[in-house]
This record gives C-alpha cells, structure tokens and sequence, in this order.
C-alpha cells in the first residue's frame, strides 16, 4: 500500500466486508489505502460475533486529510466495531479535513457501530459524515460522539468550523437525520444548541423487525438511563419510525460512554438475541 501523504494530506481508505461462513462471521474483504486499518478479529463472544477495532491515522487527523471508511455487513453475519482511542481532528489552518463513513447491512445481518469520540481542536475545519444504510430486516446499534474544544483541559471551540452529519435510511428511504454545523463557540452557547456543553451524541437503535415492541424496547432503554441518573448529562430517548433515538449532552466522554454502554447492555439481548460483551479493548 502507497503510504505516503501528498502535498494535499492523507488521502485513506479503508473497506470491509463481514460475512458469514460456516457460523462464523469473518472479514471477507478488505482494501485499505494509507494509514487507515483494522487489528486481527477477536470472537470473545464466540464464532458468531467479529469484534474488530478500527486504527485511525496516527496522531489524529489534520487539514486537507480524507479519510474514506466503508463497512458492508451481509445476510446473518455480526460485526461490532469500535475504536481504542478518540479521533483528533489538528487545527488546519483553513483547510478542511473530511471524514466518511458508510455503514450498510443486509437483511438479518446485525452492525454494531461503537467509536470513541471525535476531538475537534479549535481551528480544525471539518466534515465529518456517518451514512447508515440498512436493507428491511437489517438491525444495528450504533453512537457517534462529537467533542468541540478540549474541555478536559478547559479549551473552548473559540474559532474553527464543524460539519457533522449522521443519516439513517431503511429500504432506501431516509428515516433521520442529525446534524451539528457550527462556526466558533456559536453553537455550544446557544440555548436552542448544546446550552454550554462542548459534546454531543446520537446513539441509535434498530431492531430490524417491523413487529417489534418498539414500547418495550424504548422502556429499557429509558430504564437503562434512569440507572446512570447521576452522570452529569442531559438525556432524552425518543422512537423515530423503526428506531429508538439517544441523544446525549455532556462536559465528558467517559459518562457519555457509560451511559450508551448502559443502554446497549439493556437492549442488546432484545436487537441481537444475545447478552452484551463488551469490547476487551474498553478495559485497558
């Protein structure tokens, strides 16, 4: 693989293909172009699940880097995917740097999507884009986290430009859609915006099954959350058609993930028909 950066900034790629053969889900497909890669599967669960953990460029991400990632989960295959650290989007000097993800599943197969956090430095001009694709029958559980500033050392986004979009479409048809656009501090200050906190997540929830008791599934859900009641964040769980919708303010990653690892533990066994296993990674 050509892994040199070009006057223009990393240009990467990285595909994948889960499948399922002889009960066991593997990677079928892989292309990855520059500094863009995945470590060897686990099945801590057993055959049945693929645990891969996503490498992001090292020392994060700066302006004028694209990086392209692809996911394609087949018929009765199961992929969970996470990160072992937080994305870092560099101030940029003006230049934008984009990252996008398209996320697809077939009928009966199941994506767990679980990244750490974006970090988006002040100054750090980015696009950041999710496309969830699912077929009818499809199911997936997945987050993103945005983080403007670096709060944990009390740097605020002052200057800077964020475009972050997270679409779900089902059979085609675009079921929602979450966006943070903003210039500067603008958004993190404005009551109609994040209301002061410099991170925000959407965490989704599609069962694949049109009769499924979406009222129970959204009452574990709400359940799930009020059990981290104590976590400094604003939380609201809402069905969207055939999802079950997390959004999440906060000043930290970790009760953040504390709160959507809580909910994925209570819905898991109702969405894959198995109890949840966390990533070993996320014990290091």
């Amino acid at each position: 693989m050509n892994m040199a950066a070009t006057a223009h900034g990393w240009e990467a790629l990285l595909k994948l293909r889960f499948a399922c053969r002889g009960e066991k889900t593997r990677i079928v497909e892989r292309e990855r172009k520059g500094p863009l890669a995945v470590q060897r599967p686990f099945y801590p669960e057993g055959d049945a699940v693929c645990h891969t953990y996503l490498l992001h460029p090292p020392g994060g991400v700066v302006g004028s880097d694209s990086l392209d990632i692809a996911v394609h989960v087949e018929a009765n295959a199961s992929a969970l995917i996470t990160t072992p650290g937080a994305t870092k989007f560099y101030r940029s000097g003006g230049r934008l740097a984009t990252q996008v993800q398209r996320l697809s599943v077939e009928k009966d197969g199941l994506l767990e999507w679980m990244p750490q956090e974006n970090i988006f430095f002040p100054d750090a001009q980015a696009r950041v884009e999710t496309r969830i694709e699912l077929e009818p029958g499809a199911r997936f559980i997945g987050w993103d986290i945005q983080c403007l500033g670096r709060p944990v050392i009390d740097e605020a986004f002052t200057e800077g430009r964020v475009d972050a979009t997270t679409r779900l479409s089902v059979d085609g048809d675009l079921v929602i859609i979450d966006q943070l656009r903003t210039e500067g501090i603008a958004l993190v200050q404005a009551s109609a915006g994040m209301r002061g906190y410099p991170m925000q997540a959407t965490m989704l929830i599609v069962p694949g099954d049109e009769k499924a008791d979406f009222d129970n599934l959204l009452a574990l859900t709400r359940a799930a959350i009020d059990t981290q009641a104590d976590l400094p964040l604003e939380v609201g769980a809402t069905r969207v058609d055939q999802a079950i919708v997390v959004r999440l303010l906060g000043r930290g990653a970790e009760p953040m993930l504390k709160l959507m690892t809580a909910v994925w533990c209570a819905v898991r066994p109702s969405v894959a028909g198995r109890d949840a296993e966390p990533p070993r990674i996320w014990a290091t």
